[in-house]
């Protein structure tokens, strides 16, 4: 989470504590009965896309296709002469039958019965196999979401699908709680809160059982913590020591070592797909930039992104290592930018009119979700970082939404 400015010596600016982070959010019940209206799809005819036609026996199961396609930007529909034609069929309980054909010869290219944890779940992940089927490339309809959301006055963690259905509350701290993260296997959210000690704590709450435990409190700032890929070790900033710095524990908050030594402000610390590398901010070179130093510690190397003065949250693509997104500012306004460590270029790829921060990779390399920020309101949106399309994910009446955190499809 992003301020406008980079304070050095004020602690919270490592939680990215703003205004912006106060939210309200719709009743759960309300937002897992009905789909959310994500407002004017733009289908317009368009070369690079492929064309689609959608059918479904199911009303309902149709309504959720088509909202996850015309969100896609890979794809448009098209009645006519489409290149798939893509069909959707109850199967079961929690399953999907989906059948895929091209077009031309009247080729089957997929024809599968897909097992989800409920109905809705069930039809994001048979969606996720046509796009595979058509494109490919994995999906990510059926990805999972950990946000920040207000309820009461109080800034809480919920989970959702891509789409803020089966919205769920996790904590009830009545506190400021930030930058929930999954873990790995999806059992876990590890987050910032103020609720116990009136500073800001790293908790980790296990989401079978809702059972939480103080993973760090130290003397200090305890923010920004982030499991490895393999789960087995956690990021995370403390200042327990004087400076903001980052550090790494094992799963279970304990072998905690040091991994930076500077006078600048260190942030927003992710591990490399791959685990053998830590992705953060410093303001090591006058104002937030990226480095990336090994994992087990020694010298960090600044990312060359030349792109902004201020450049901050970065997260690493799954699918393709190379590439990092983040936010920069660009102008008055703070937007997305991609950066490929293979060829060093790097590109702005959103135009929101207003802030667009907290970018967080999808499964397939291409799409992300991000915070759009305005004066008054903060909500979540999806990105398509190749065409530079954004397809807004919540709803108005659901509130001030931030700090959206993906936990790939599994």
């Amino acid at each position: 989470m992003l301020t406008r400015l980079f304070p050095r010596f004020n602690p919270l600016a490592l939680l990215g504590l703003a205004a912006f982070a106060a939210c309200a959010f719709l009743a759960p019940q309300a937002s897992a009965q009905q789909p959310r209206d994500l407002g004017t799809v733009d289908i317009t005819a368009d070369v690079r896309t492929i064309p689609i036609h959608v059918t479904s026996t199911s009303p309902e199961m149709e309504n959720l296709a088509l909202q996850a396609f015309s969100a896609h930007g890979a794809f448009r529909r098209q009645a006519q002469n489409p290149t798939f034609r893509v069909a959707f069929a109850p199967a079961g309980p929690n399953q999907v039958q989906v059948t895929v054909t091209r077009t031309q010869g009247n080729a089957q290219v997929l024809s599968q019965v897909v097992s989800g944890g409920t109905p809705r779940n069930a039809l994001y992940r048979a969606a996720d196999q046509a796009v595979r089927a058509m494109t490919n490339r994995p999906g990510f309809f059926a990805s999972r979401l950990a946000f920040i959301g207000e309820r009461n006055g109080h800034h809480e963690v919920f989970t959702s699908d891509l789409f803020l259905g089966e919205v769920r509350q996790i904590t009830n701290d009545r506190n400021l709680a930030l930058t929930p993260r999954w873990s790995p296997d999806g059992g876990r959210i590890i987050y910032t809160s103020y609720f116990r000690s009136g500073a800001p704590d790293i908790f980790l709450m296990d989401l079978g059982t809702l059972q939480r435990n103080t993973f760090v409190s130290f003397r200090g700032t305890n923010s920004g913590a982030r499991f490895s890929p393999d789960g087995r070790n956690v990021a995370m900033v403390l200042s327990g020591e004087g400076n903001p710095e980052i550090y790494v524990s094992n799963a279970q908050g304990r072998q905690i070592t040091r991994k930076t030594r500077t006078t600048a402000v260190e942030a927003s610390p992710v591990f490399s797909p791959d685990g053998s590398r830590i992705l953060f901010t410093s303001d090591a070179a006058g104002g937030p930039q990226l480095y990336i130093m090994p994992a087990a510690g020694g010298a960090a190397t600044r990312v060359p992104t030349r792109i902004s003065g201020y450049v901050a949250e970065p997260d690493g693509s799954r699918a393709n290592p190379n590439l990092i997104v983040f936010t920069a500012r660009i102008g008055r306004n703070f937007q997305i930018g991609v950066h490929d460590l293979g060829t060093g270029a790097s590109r702005q790829v959103s135009r929101q009119p207003f802030d667009a921060v907290e970018p967080s990779w999808l499964a397939d390399g291409r799409h992300v979700v991000f915070t759009s920020r305005s004066a008054g309101a903060s909500s979540l949106w999806l990105l398509d970082t190749e065409s530079g399309r954004a397809t807004q994910l919540s709803a108005a009446s659901a509130g001030k939404l931030s700090q959206a955190s993906v936990l790939d499809p599994r």
